[in-house]
């Protein structure tokens, strides 16, 4: 092999085992620097042509997932997150309700906006309002994060993998819905079960609030509440034409960002840049080594030899581990980079396993680590043992029910 090959095999490991680190040892950096970094270097040194780079980047899914960043952020501005948070915190007097309307709130607001934005915009609000009211923020912060990884599994646009997978595959939005939906609200009542078993009796008395809190409505205008719905609705009408759906969330994140009262600008300060950072370096590593001869033909021999996941159980057992080493986002950038041309049935169920499998302990998605850091600024903390005492039986009851789903459904063998 030559020296530019070493490189690029070089990079390509270095940049996958600090997924699985998740940084480096006393360095504040952490996965997507360390992809972007690596990316910078296949450039620099030449081992990468900016004709080729251009080529690895998948550009309609980094663009359909900044325009869903732009349009949750209308969300935001709305006052739509702030008046839901209120509504579930006034009906806190019976936590059981509570952490029912977390879950489904969550888990349905994930169906349709990427979960990581869902789940930054929620936690501060959730943990705030749950102090006020004297009870343990803990399971509540808990049914928002599984349950936001949970619900994300219905849509194609509910989380940063799912986007690539409809994109790479050419998958039909409401064809998977239909199909996904239902595993997904399985999934969903399952956090609740899980959670309501484990914390009943445990997360506090409800007190009365404090003081008496502006309602939502009255700071944002009730009328404020139409412009993200309409949004909402013609982004999902448009997902429904042969529009291609970057093009369809580009064109009504444009129309959101027309205001007279929010700067465009904030609109782009909203933008998760560090996430999409991530997938344009995985992009280049993954696309610049898989082109090398020496791993060009890995693929094949893997398929040849049995070793690629295509049946129900294997799809799910590599789904866990990688998820859970490398994060759900690195796994099926280097799956689909392996085998580009993955069957449909196949394509939905790493969809549905991949973010299932995010469920499992705090590192293995990036939902769950937000959700985590969120709520330390707010001076409640979730371990590691914590999360892994709820995620590890919601992860494992929910995956076997998609397995049974797809495998007894005849979408996968066994």
């Amino acid at each position: 092999m030559t020296i530019t090959s070493w490189l690029v095999i070089g990079l390509f490991f270095f940049t996958y085992l600090g997924m699985a680190a998740g940084g480096v040892r006393g360095l504040r950096i952490d996965r997507s620097w360390i992809a972007g970094c690596a990316a910078v270097l296949l450039l620099v040194s030449g081992a990468l042509s900016m004709d080729e780079a251009a080529r690895h980047l998948d550009a309609g899914a980094l663009l359909l997932l900044l325009a869903l960043m732009l349009i949750s952020a209308q969300f935001d501005f709305s006052g739509v997150y702030a008046w839901l948070n209120q509504y579930l915190t006034h009906h806190a007097r019976r936590p059981a309700l509570l952490l029912a309307g977390v879950v489904l709130l969550g888990g349905l607001l994930s169906a349709l906006l990427v979960n990581d934005i869902v789940a930054f915009a929620l936690t501060p609000l959730l943990c705030h309002s749950l102090q006020l009211r004297g009870l343990d923020p803990r399971p509540f912060l808990l049914a928002l994060a599984l349950s936001c990884n949970a619900g994300s599994a219905a849509s194609l646009i509910g989380n940063p993998q799912n986007i690539l997978i409809g994109q790479a595959g050419g998958l039909d939005f409401w064809g998977y819905l239909a199909l996904a939906a239902p595993v997904a609200l399985l999934a969903m009542a399952i956090v609740y079960a899980v959670l309501w078993l484990q914390w009943r009796g445990r997360w506090g008395t409800p007190q009365p609030l404090p003081a008496e809190e502006t309602p939502a409505a009255r700071i944002y205008g009730a009328h404020s509440y139409l412009k993200p719905l309409a949004a909402s609705l013609a982004l999902l009408a448009l997902f429904a034409t042969a529009l291609p759906r970057e093009l369809s969330a580009l064109l009504v994140a444009a129309l959101v960002m027309v205001s007279r009262r929010v700067d465009s600008r904030d609109y782009v300060h909203k933008v998760d840049w560090n996430l999409l950072l991530l997938f344009a370096g995985l992009f280049l590593v993954s696309g610049a080594a898989l082109e090398l001869p020496e791993l060009a033909g890995a693929g094949h021999w893997l398929a040849e030899q049995g070793l690629l996941p295509q049946g129900v159980w294997a799809l799910a057992s590599a789904s866990l581990l990688a998820s859970n080493l490398i994060g759900n986002v690195p796994f099926v950038v280097l799956l689909l980079g392996l085998l580009p041309e993955l069957s449909e049935p196949v394509l939905v169920g790493l969809a549905l396993m991949s973010t299932l499998a995010g469920n499992l302990l705090l590192i293995g998605s990036v939902v769950n680590l937000i959700v985590a850091e969120g709520a330390k600024r707010q001076g409640v903390r979730i371990g590691f043992v914590d999360y892994a005492r709820s995620g590890v039986p919601v992860t494992l009851l929910s995956m076997t029910a998609a397995g049974l789903w797809l495998g007894l459904g005849g979408w996968l063998p066994w």
